[in-house]
C-alpha cells in the first residue's frame, strides 16, 4: 500500500512491492552510512521492477533530532529546488527480470543542501505517492568526537556485550550550556533500530564533554553476519548450494544455516550488514545484474515460541515484515523464507521479535563480546532560540580492537 506524501510523509514507511535494491548511501568509496559532511555528495540507486520507465520525483526535508519536521522553508536549508524530477535511469540489458534503475546524485545541479541537520529524502510517484524513504544526515565539523568500544564492566554481561564511550572536543566551538545545547545519538552498524538518545555529558576536562557510561550504551554484540555472493548467477559457491532456472528467472539455494548461540566465537571477516551489487557477466551491474530467488533455511533447536523469526540486513533497510519472515517447515524442522535479491554481495542475520515488538540479535547466532561492529556517535547543537537543530559533528569506533 502507498502512503500519500502530505499525509503521512514524516511516518516510517514500507518501500513499494515493486521497489527493490535501494542503495543510498556517501559517495564516498566503501562508505556505506548515509551520514556525510556539508559539500559531500551522497548517491541513491533503486530498480522498479514494472519496468516503465515511469517518472519518478525526490523531495528533501529537513528535520529535528526527533525527525519531526523543523520549523524552516525550503529556501533557508536548499539552493535550488528541494523536490525534481529524476532524470537520470535506464532498462536493464539482457536480464531474465527487466527492470529500469534509477539513480540520484545529492547535491546536484538544481538541489544544493545549505545548512547540516538531520533531512529525509523521499521518492514519489506521479500520483504524488511516497513509493520508498530514506533518513541522512549532513554535518559540519564543528567538534571531534572520540569513540572507544569496551568490554561491559558487569560481570553478568562480559562475554556478550560491548559498551561504548566517546568524548566530544569543543575546541573553540562555544557551547553555553552543554546539558540543554547538546544532544547525542549512538547507533550500532548504521542501523537505526539500535539508536541510544538523551545521553548527557557526565564530566567536563577543558574543552571535553566526557561520555564514560557503561550500562547506558551497552549492546548486545551479537555474531558475525552471515553471507552469500551470487555475482556467478548459474554456479553454487561456498555458501551456495545450488543455482537453477525454474520460474523464469534463477533461484538460488543457501546451504542450511545453523544456530551459533552455543557455538565458540569464531572470527570471519564481514562489512557489518551491507551489500554491494556485482555480476561476473558485467562492468554495469546497475542494469546487467540480474534478479534471483534467494531461499534461506535455518535449523535452530532455541525455543522461538512467541517469536517471529526474520533475515535482516541492509538490503531491506533493517526492516522486518512479511517479505523478509521466516516460516517453520514442520515437515524439513527449518525455517524458510524467500527473498527475491539482486545479484551481488549480501551480509544478513537472523533476528527475532516478540510479541511485545522487542528484536533480538542473539537467540539464534548468539551474542560475543569479540564480534566486530561499527559505532557510530552523532552530535547534536540546538543554541537557545534557535529555530532549528545542527550537526556539528560526528565520530566512529570499531570493536576490532576492544578496550578493557
Amino acid at each position: 500500500m502507498f502512503l500519500c506524501f502530505h499525509q503521512l510523509f514524516f511516518a516510517q514507511i514500507r518501500d513499494a512491492p515493486n521497489i527493490k535494491t535501494v542503495i543510498f548511501q556517501s559517495s564516498n568509496i566503501n562508505n556505506y552510512s548515509p551520514i556525510i559532511q556539508l559539500g559531500e555528495k551522497m548517491m541513491l540507486s533503486f530498480d522498479d521492477l514494472n519496468a516503465n520507465e515511469q517518472n519518478y520525483y525526490y523531495k528533501i526535508s529537513h528535520c529535528e533530532i526527533d525527525w519531526t519536521p523543523s520549523k524552516l522553508i525550503d529556501s533557508e536549508y536548499i539552493t535550488g529546488f528541494s523536490e525534481d524530477r529524476i532524470r537520470e535511469f535506464n532498462n536493464s540489458f539482457n536480464t531474465l527480470l527487466p527492470y529500469t534503475n534509477y539513480e540520484l546524485t545529492i547535491p546536484n545541479e538544481t538541489t544544493q543542501i545549505k545548512i547540516s541537520g538531520n533531512y529525509i529524502l523521499s521518492i514519489l510517484n506521479d500520483a504524488r505517492e511516497v513509493v520508498l524513504q530514506r533518513r541522512f544526515i549532513v554535518y559540519e565539523s564543528q567538534v571531534t568526537v572520540a569513540v572507544g568500544v569496551y568490554q561491559s564492566r558487569d560481570l553478568k554481561k562480559i562475554e556478550t556485550h560491548q559498551s561504548v564511550q566517546f568524548t566530544i572536543n569543543k575546541g573553540n566551538f562555544i557551547v553555553n550550556n552543554p546539558y540543554q545545547e547538546i544532544k547525542t545519538v549512538l547507533i550500532q552498524n548504521n542501523n537505526w533500530k539500535t539508536a541510544i538518545k538523551d545521553l548527557k555529558p557526565q564530566f567536563f576536562r577543558n574543552n571535553q564533554l566526557l561520555y564514560l557510561y557503561d550500562k547506558e550504551t551497552s549492546y548486545w554484540a551479537g555474531n558475525e553476519f552471515l553471507y552469500f555472493d551470487s555475482k556467478d548467477i548459474r554456479s553454487s559457491t561456498l555458501n551456495i548450494a545450488r543455482s537453477e532456472i525454474t520460474r523464469d528467472i534463477y533461484d538460488t539455494y543457501l546451504y542450511t544455516n545453523e544456530e551459533r548461540i552455543d557455538r565458540p566465537y569464531t572470527y570471519a571477516p564481514d562489512i557489518n550488514g551491507n551489500f554491494t551489487i556485482r555480476t561476473l557477466d558485467s562492468d554495469l551491474p546497475n542494469i546487467e545484474a540480474d534478479y534471483t530467488w534467494v531461499y534461506f533455511s535455518l535449523e535452530c533447536l532455541e525455543d522461538l515460541s512467541n517469536k517471529d523469526v526474520y533475515v535482516s540486513g541492509k538490503f531491506n533497510n533493517w526492516a522486518l515484515n512479511e517479505s523478509n519472515k521466516l516460516q517453520y517447515n514442520t515437515k524439513t524442522g527449518f525455517f524458510e523464507g524467500t527473498i527475491l535479491m539482486k545479484q551481488g554481495f549480501y551480509n544478513y542475520q537472523y533476528v527475532t521479535k516478540d510479541k511485545n515488538g522487542v528484536i533480538s540479535n542473539h537467540d539464534i547466532d548468539g551474542s560475543y563480546f569479540q564480534t566486530e561492529n561499527d559505532y557510530t556517535v552523532i552530535v547534536y547543537y540546538k543554541k537557545f532560540g534557535s529555530r532549528y537543530t545542527k550537526v556539528i559533528g560526528m565520530g566512529t569506533g570499531n570493536s576490532k580492537v576492544i578496550l578493557n
